[in-house]
């Protein structure tokens, strides 16, 4: 395989934050999504780009005090930030794992692998699927989420939102990730040999009172070392330190929505 793009987003403290506060706003589609693949109690679980937890703690309640979930990432920051969450919470089914899913090796098949927002960052997601497929036990579970960015909008149109999902859009593209990786899921899928995948799709739309500001200000802040380096926009264009506020009043003044990037989902069971 070739080497992964560059991840975009980085691992600050803030970044690793973010990526929480995003989990919780997502959460309810990625526990649809994984009941309806049949995770279930006493299951063992991979998950693949673990971050800071959030999926491995969501596969560690439904698969009980009989199952066993591990979280693999590259890297040690998001990884040391899960293994302390999960002492906090006392969960005694979870451990995460620094390592690159496509060099990483188990001892144990498992029943599920699945992830979120991580095949985006892959070079090659098809090759990296059919390398984990090898440790799925037999009717194993593949389950995984991904972004549609180009779905993402304001309605009416909120000039800053849009503008922010451009700036978003270019400099993702810039650094390798695939922000239309969600509809590429089902190819993806049997590209890699899988069976065909069920497909779901949700998103997120809100009110100015809602999310949105916050969370695309948050990506924003994340992205400003990315935005000049590839002359996609300066800091004093961005305006970081206002930009929550007037996300809020332009989608609150015309009483607008903002809707989310679609989280597309792939699910299948391999014989």
């Amino acid at each position: 395989m070739t080497a992964s793009p560059r991840y975009a987003l980085g691992h600050s403290a803030r970044e690793l934050k973010r990526l929480s506060t995003q989990a919780r706003v997502f959460e309810p589609f990625t526990r649809r999504m994984l009941q309806d693949a049949g995770v279930a109690a006493g299951m063992r679980i991979l998950d693949v780009g673990s971050g800071t937890g959030d999926v491995a703690f969501l596969c560690a309640a439904l698969a009980g005090s009989t199952g066993e979930v591990v979280g693999v990432d590259k890297a040690a920051a998001a990884v040391d930030t899960a293994n302390l969450r999960a002492v906090e919470a006392g969960l005694k089914n979870v451990s995460f794992l620094q390592a690159d899913a496509a060099e990483v090796t188990f001892d144990q098949p498992f029943d599920a692998i699945v992830g979120r927002l991580v095949l985006m960052h892959q070079a090659q997601p098809s090759a990296l699927l059919r390398r984990l497929a090898r440790y799925l036990r037999p009717d194993g579970i593949v389950a995984f989420q991904e972004f549609d960015l180009a779905a993402a909008r304001s309605c009416p149109p909120s000039r800053t939102y849009d503008q922010c999902l451009r700036w978003m859009a270019a400099a993702f593209t810039a650094t390798g990730t695939n922000v239309g990786m969600g509809p590429q899921l089902y190819s993806t899928f049997v590209d890699a040999g899988l069976p065909e995948p069920a497909m779901s799709l949700d998103a997120g739309i809100w009110g100015g009172e809602g999310p949105a500001a916050t969370l695309v200000t948050e990506v924003m802040r994340s992205l400003l070392p990315v935005l000049p380096k590839f002359g996609i926009a300066t800091e004093a264009e961005v305006e970081i330190d206002s930009l929550e506020d007037r996300l809020r009043m332009e989608i609150t003044s015309t009483r607008g929505v903002a809707i989310s990037p679609s989280l597309i989902g792939a699910r299948t069971r391999v014989p």
